[in-house]
């Protein structure tokens, strides 16, 4: 018998059942008002059951007869793409790659259907699942296949690029078009953005459009999940996981140390679903700078300054005027850890946004807020560069007091003067942090150039930035200068909450009660980073707070749960004005404040928990 010794299940059938005529008479045929034949085959070609040699005959076919598949013939062409090709045998792989660039090369009409086609497959396909009697899709993340999916996707779009030039053109489009919904499974984002990502290589004229385009949907996901709600579900979580532990322990006292519950994962994994995502992306996106910018191990300087280029265009279009973001603007802190000279010109684009007269006001508040964050949290910084940027700011600061101090203008307000107190509290902050560096070695030496900023003129002129600053920021800097002599603030900070307390006027005919609080709107950009897996690339250049042991505030600090993922870090955990809540507090005022009638029944509202 003809079949014996066959491998029945690895070879292709040995007949190929067709019906019709070939592919040139049935175009032929259709022309003269025919389309039996032509009906026939798109009917064969969408066989869920198609084989190989099926695929490959068909191809071949058509291969010949592409100069006459014009635009009359979308709906075959429709067809013709959506054949099951990926994850097909090399040889069906190779034919369809070849019908392809013959195709977009005879007939560029088809130009964008054959782009989203190979785009559709950046990302997992969706499978139906039944469970009951009730059907529904997902994606197939585990599909082993995926990587060699991606390569012959990437393959086919390279092919369309060398046959077609104006590629790029019509590609960006379609890739926003194709990003996947936010809702989708993380495994589904991480495919598509480092497909999109592995684009910008080989297309590195999209390279920004894409890194915008990425760094767009990454901060849709960022503004979406508060800080403070990261830390209660992961903060919730952990005590979970602690309880079943201990349950584990009282009743299971034999149990192997290398049981389920006791092994890690080879990856953390972030239990609030949206920071999940988040850090997945993230991950992906830092990887990609990393290998970018390094060749064998070593920084590639002129690869690393383009990659730069692209990605500060993107932080000033995008990620400068979103106010609360907590995680996405981490990439630029990555790329300037690779080199001091990247992190110099990143604070020097931040001062020349600050100090130009032409951008809106709330754009140079928040290069003065980036600036002073990343001179505090930046360990890869030395100090020299960071006394380098106070040399820059606290200069200018004096030079705006002179135009404004004397002036009809010369009194506190954050509309008028919203850049000169966002560089205020920028210096303020940033000293907190780097006062023990600029210290250390040489205390004489460090005092002196302390001194030598006049913080005190600062502090004391009419635009008056401590009542404006935030409170937890004005306390430690007033601890501090007050340790080294530099500046006595809690006298202004005394005046500032007498002016803050409650009026209540009875000439109205009732009790009216008026406050008066400037809160500077503004966030701290590189607070400590509470994702998980990408934070492993963050942790070892992150300068965490640490609390001066002689520098000892008399308030109370906001009370944190216990298993919080971040660190204590720090001052930060102070109080926030809040409608009519206090801007700032001296050791001798909290307790005059806290039975104030506006504190009772007034929760504390934390600043790291304002509004986006």
């Amino acid at each position: 018998m003809e079949f014996e010794g066959r491998d029945f299940l690895n070879s292709p059938p040995m007949k190929t059942v067709r019906f019709g005529g070939n592919v040139a008479n049935t175009l032929a045929k259709l022309q003269q008002g025919d389309s039996s034949d032509y009906e026939l085959i798109k009917h064969q070609l969408t066989d869920p059951d198609i084989k190989d040699a099926q695929i490959i005959s068909w191809l071949q076919e058509f291969r010949v007869c592409v100069t006459q598949l014009g635009k009359d013939h979308e709906q075959l062409i429709y067809v013709l793409l959506k054949l099951p090709w990926l994850g097909r045998n090399q040889a069906v792989v190779e034919e369809y790659l070849a019908f392809l660039s013959n195709l977009v090369s005879a007939q560029t009409v088809h130009l964008r259907a054959c782009l989203r086609m190979v785009v559709s497959n950046f990302a997992p396909k969706r499978i139906r699942i039944q469970e009951g009697n009730v059907d529904f899709s997902d994606s197939d993340d585990e599909d082993e296949n995926l990587p060699r999916i991606f390569d012959h996707c990437h393959q086919a779009l390279q092919l369309i690029t060398r046959y077609v030039p104006s590629t790029s053109r019509f590609l960006l489009p379609i890739l926003s078009e194709k990003f996947p919904f936010v809702q989708k499974s993380s495994r589904t984002l991480e495919c598509y953005v480092h497909n999109l990502l592995r684009v910008s290589v080989y297309i590195p004229d999209l390279r920004r459009d894409i890194l915008e385009l990425v760094i767009s949907k990454m901060l849709t996901l960022d503004v979406s999940a508060p800080r403070s709600e990261i830390e209660e579900v992961e903060s919730e979580a952990q005590q979970d996981v602690s309880g079943a532990s201990q349950d584990d322990c009282l009743f299971n006292m034999d149990e192997e140390e290398d049981s389920p519950l006791n092994s890690r994962p080879e990856r953390a994994v972030m239990v609030h679903p949206v920071a999940e995502k988040l850090d997945t992306m993230m991950t992906v996106l830092l990887a990609f700078i990393k290998d970018v910018c390094h060749v064998k191990g070593s920084v590639d300087i002129e690869k690393t300054k383009a990659l730069y280029r692209d990605l500060v265009s993107v932080f000033d279009k995008v990620v400068l005027p979103t106010h609360a973001s907590c995680h996405v603007q981490y990439y630029m802190f990555y790329l300037c850890s690779f080199r001091l000279g990247l992190a110099e010109a990143f604070l020097d684009h931040l001062w020349k946004l600050l100090q130009g007269p032409n951008q809106p006001p709330i754009l140079r508040q928040a290069a003065a807020g980036y600036m002073g964050s990343f001179m505090a949290r930046a360990k890869f910084l030395p100090v020299s560069t960071v006394k380098a940027c106070l040399d820059l700011l606290v200069p200018w600061l004096h030079l705006y007091i002179d135009s404004q101090d004397t002036g009809s203008k010369a009194f506190c307000d954050v509309s008028l003067h919203g850049p000169f107190y966002a560089a205020c509290q920028a210096v303020f902050y940033t000293l907190i942090f780097r006062h023990s560096v600029i210290l250390e070695g040489n205390l004489k030496k460090g005092l002196a150039y302390l001194q030598g900023l006049n913080l005190e003129r600062i502090v004391m002129c009419q635009l008056n930035p401590l009542r404006v600053c935030l409170p937890a920021v004005t306390n430690m800097f007033a601890a501090i200068t007050r340790k080294y002599q530099l500046v006595f603030c809690y006298t202004i900070i005394e005046r500032n909450n007498r002016h803050l307390l409650p009026v209540v006027r009875s000439s109205v005919g009732g009790n009216s009660v008026s406050t008066n609080t400037n809160p500077l709107d503004t966030f701290f950009p590189f607070d400590p980073y509470l994702l998980k897996s990408s934070g492993k690339l963050i942790e070892p250049i992150y300068q965490v707070w640490e609390e001066p042991s002689d520098c000892v505030i008399d308030v109370p600090k906001k009370e944190v749960r216990k298993g919080s993922m971040e660190e204590e870090d720090d001052f930060l955990h102070g109080e926030t004005p809040h409608g009519d809540s206090i801007v700032g507090m001296t050791p001798g005022s909290y307790d005059s404040h806290l039975h104030s009638p506006r504190s009772v029944g007034s929760p504390p509202i934390s600043f790291l928990q304002r509004p986006f």
